[in-house]
């Protein structure tokens, strides 16, 4: 049997860190939605975190991407820091971008002209610096390096100026600070990518220290991939850093987390559950864009589909799982793990956020705040944010 005080105590630690890109307007390769009350700054997207925070009770930090969050000034990244903890929630991971800027078609970090390489290198330590400024713990890093052509560049070499490039990042890092390295097994470079896979990641990081971990996209695999077993060696290895939550039906959709694969999604959290990373050291992040739902309530939907993995994850019997396990018996041991996947702990949730304050049902919560309506009327004229605004 499953102590559900203690799967409630362990329930009230999580932390989910909502992305400021998902509360602007996104979308795919054809077209863009504009949406009414879309942020136009990083202040008003931190305003919008600050209700997915309020409604929820597990989402008290906000990630940033530079240059899509930059601000101006030599005090500006300490007043948005600022800005936030007034609000209720505080800055998290720096996300960096290498891939906007004409001058990286041929790569950033691996590209073959030095110049190139130094521009990126440069772009990575101003974040190091942000990340000073703003008190946050991790430098988010991923690459859309790599080649569309057989012979297009010399692939060692392009991972030897990876790795000279994160090294020198890393030398950079204060001693409270970590680097996160994502990666992605195809997109935008259709013949290799440099960071293709969770090996490549983690050979980079066990050579770069212990401040380098690996991040773990759950959209980034190909179809058919048994993640939680990468979840799981990464762990046991001591270099799963974090996730960046999403789902994908094809490939990399960055719909909300669980939409696709929900089942997949506890399987991955009974890993993370399994293996001790369910702790501040591995870093629950969101990485998605809402590109024709609303943007708030897609996001408190996500933060939702995450405690409801969590808390089915908590709930497996592990002695009983065990003594399955040992004896051989292959249907008890998956009866056990089916029989906490399939519990509706909506119920559980509900009487948890009561617990906390917090209304059982955080979208109808949000539904009737009024903030919706509000934002509308309130942000009309200027430039709504998005990928590169």
């Amino acid at each position: 049997m499953t102590d559900l005080a203690a799967v409630k105590a362990a329930l009230k630690t999580q932390a989910v860190e909502t992305p400021s890109w998902a509360y602007g307007n996104s979308g795919t390769r054809f077209k863009v939605f504009a949406q009414p009350g879309v942020p136009r700054d990083p202040w008003e997207k931190l305003a919008d975190a600050a209700k997915v925070h309020e409604f929820t009770g597990v989402a008290p930090t906000v990630a940033l991407h530079i240059p899509w969050d930059k601000v101006d000034g030599s005090d500006a990244y300490a007043e948005l820091a600022k800005y936030a903890e007034e609000r209720g929630v505080k800055l998290g991971a720096i996300n960096s971008n290498t891939f906007q800027d004409d001058a990286y078609k041929l790569g950033s970090i691996c590209h073959p002209d030095a110049a190139v390489r130094r521009k990126a290198v440069d772009h990575l330590l101003e974040c190091v610096d942000i990340m000073d400024a703003t008190g946050s713990r991790d430098l988010k890093l991923w690459f859309a390096d790599g080649t569309n052509y057989p012979g297009q560049d010399d692939i060692r070499e392009r991972q030897d100026r990876l790795a000279e490039g994160l090294a020198e990042v890393y030398g950079r890092l204060g001693d409270d600070q970590r680097m996160l390295l994502e990666y992605k097994f195809f997109e935008p470079a259709f013949y290799h990518t440099d960071v293709p896979d969770w090996g490549t990641a983690y050979a980079h990081c066990l050579k770069l220290g212990e401040k380098a971990q690996v991040v773990v996209d759950t959209g980034h695999h190909a179809p058919g991939t048994n993640i939680e077993f990468i979840v799981a060696t990464l762990l046991r290895e001591g270099k799963l850093g974090a996730f960046d939550f999403n789902s994908r039906f094809y490939a990399d959709d960055d719909l909300m987390v669980g939409a696709a694969d929900p089942f997949q999604l506890f399987r991955i959290m009974y890993e993370v559950i399994r293996g001790g990373g369910f702790s501040p050291d591995v870093a629950f992040m969101l990485d998605q864009c809402h590109n024709i739902e609303a943007k708030i309530p897609a996001i408190i939907r996500s933060v939702m589909n995450v405690q409801e993995a969590t808390a089915k994850a908590l709930l497996v019997d592990r002695e009983a799982l065990d003594a399955a396990q040992r004896s051989g018996d292959v249907l008890e041991a998956n009866a056990v793990i089916m029989d906490a996947y399939n519990t509706d702990v909506r119920p559980l949730l509900g009487s948890l956020r009561e617990d906390m304050g917090l209304d059982p049902d955080p979208m109808a919560a949000y539904r009737r705040s009024g903030w919706a309506e509000k934002i509308v009327a309130e942000r009309v004229g200027g430039q709504q944010a998005g990928w590169g605004a």
